[in-house]
């Protein structure tokens, strides 16, 4: 507190409980990941971006109102997660926030999608979240700090045409759950974020398919309203900062918890009304990545695993 020009005492502005302090957002090139980045760095903290799409996530990380730095990494390579933990903690310091953000699709019938790709899904989504948690664990157990699992709706009623990317989603949501019985004696929170229909270019591709098209226009309107990655980002930052168990985007989903078991037999008979009505769209296509984000993601796996070996 202190005196202002005309002699009346003034209050000092609240400092924000995240400034100051490090977070590392991963899939931070675009979508959700990049407008979270944002808008924790508008809350003062220091961030560390990493993506798959250097140019891109470059671009992001210089956009940020405060100290950021950018590591392009695949999360699947445990290696590189591990420089990538090293190099933060070096050059901003011991992360207090992880948000295991990363994260791609496919949309398609399973026996039509290559198993290579349906593997990816599982890599990146589940795994990746399991080797970033295993890199940054050492530096949250000094902060005490928390670590955020990006789940979504997929883990409460897993829907057709996306099998891998529901089955990584219910299984990171599992994993954060058993992770938090784990490291909570340590001082360590981790959270699960339940997100909905976002609006980023994963949607645009689900929206393609006739059958997924038709299941979301089958539920009620408020279940089908797109909300911006930026108010997702804003939603998700005020759970960080209360270290919440649980985060909903949008809010309202955490009434949906209870009704959980009821999901999966809506989802069913929607689906069979919905393949009925059409016949040839789920035996006409095939596995198809979803997103700029995750046909960058494709496109660099296939790349590395056609390259030749380089010299010891």
């Amino acid at each position: 507190m202190h005196d202002s020009p005309d002699g009346r005492r003034a209050r000092s502005a609240p400092v924000h409980p995240l400034h100051g302090r490090v977070a590392v957002v991963t899939g931070a090139a675009r979508g959700v990941g990049e407008a979270l980045a944002r808008s924790l760095s508008g809350a003062g903290m220091q961030v560390a971006l990493l993506g798959r799409e250097e140019a891109t996530l470059l671009k992001a990380a210089e956009a940020l109102p405060g100290r950021s730095m950018c590591v392009e990494c695949d999360i699947t390579d445990r290696t590189a997660l591990a420089d990538a933990a090293r190099r933060v903690e070096r050059e901003l310091g011991p992360a207090s926030v992880v948000v295991a953000n990363a994260g791609i699709a496919v949309s398609g019938p399973f026996d039509r999608t290559a198993a290579e790709l349906w593997q990816r899904v599982i890599d990146v989504n589940l795994t990746g979240s399991a080797n970033t948690a295993r890199a940054f664990l050492p530096q949250l157990t000094t902060t005490r700090g928390y670590f955020l699992q990006i789940a979504s709706t997929a883990a409460f009623g897993a829907a057709p045409m996306m099998s891998a990317y529901c089955a990584s989603k219910a299984g990171a949501e599992s994993f954060a759950l058993s992770l938090r019985g784990e490291v909570e004696p340590d001082g360590v929170q981790v959270g699960i974020a339940y997100l909905h229909w976002t609006g980023t270019d994963m949607l645009a591709g689900i929206d393609d398919d006739p059958v997924l098209a038709a299941l979301r226009r089958n539920q009620p309107r408020l279940a089908r309203r797109v909300h911006s990655a930026a108010q997702v980002a804003q939603w998700l930052t005020r759970g960080i900062a209360r270290r919440s168990r649980h985060l909903y985007a949008p809010p309202w989903l955490r009434w949906c918890q209870p009704l959980r078991p009821l999901f999966p037999a809506l989802v069913a008979r929607t689906t069979r009304r919905e393949l009925r009505d059409h016949p040839g769209g789920a035996a006409s296509s095939s596995g198809t990545v979803l997103g700029v984000g995750g046909r960058a993601d494709w496109n660099s796996y296939r790349a590395s695993r056609s390259a030749p070996p380089s010299d010891p």
